[in-house]
C-alpha cells in the first residue's frame, strides 16, 4: 500500500533556534557506564556544565546536593540530579 500523503514538513513549526548554555543531562549520562559511584561521575564529568531550570551549572556543584553515593542505573542518577536541580523550562542563553 503506497503512502498517498504529501511531505508537508514538520507537523510543528520549530521557529528560530535560540542558543542554550550547557549540555543536556542526557548527553552527560550517555558517556557513563552503569552502575557507577558518585565520585567516578565527578572525576569523569564533574567539570561539565549542564542545563538546569536555574541556568547552566557545573555538574560537580549539582552533585554536592545529591546524597546518594552510588547509582545502579542511568535513571536512578537522572532522578537524583533532577531532584537536586528541579524540573522545568530551561532558559535560553539570552534569558540567563
Amino acid at each position: 500500500m503506497a503512502d498517498d500523503t504529501e511531505d508537508e514538513g514538520p507537523a510543528v513549526e520549530l521557529g528560530e533556534r535560540e542558543p542554550v548554555d550547557g549540555a543536556p543531562l542526557a548527553r552527560v549520562t550517555s558517556r557513563l557506564f552503569w552502575p557507577v559511584q558518585k565520585s567516578e561521575v565527578e572525576r569523569k564529568e564533574g567539570g561539565e556544565t549542564i542545563r538546569t531550570p536555574d541556568g547552566p551549572q557545573e555538574l560537580a556543584d549539582v552533585l554536592e546536593a545529591v546524597d546518594e553515593t552510588y547509582f545502579q542505573s542511568e535513571q536512578e542518577f537522572t532522578n537524583a540530579v533532577e531532584d537536586a536541580i528541579g524540573n522545568g523550562p530551561i532558559p535560553t542563553a539570552d534569558d540567563s
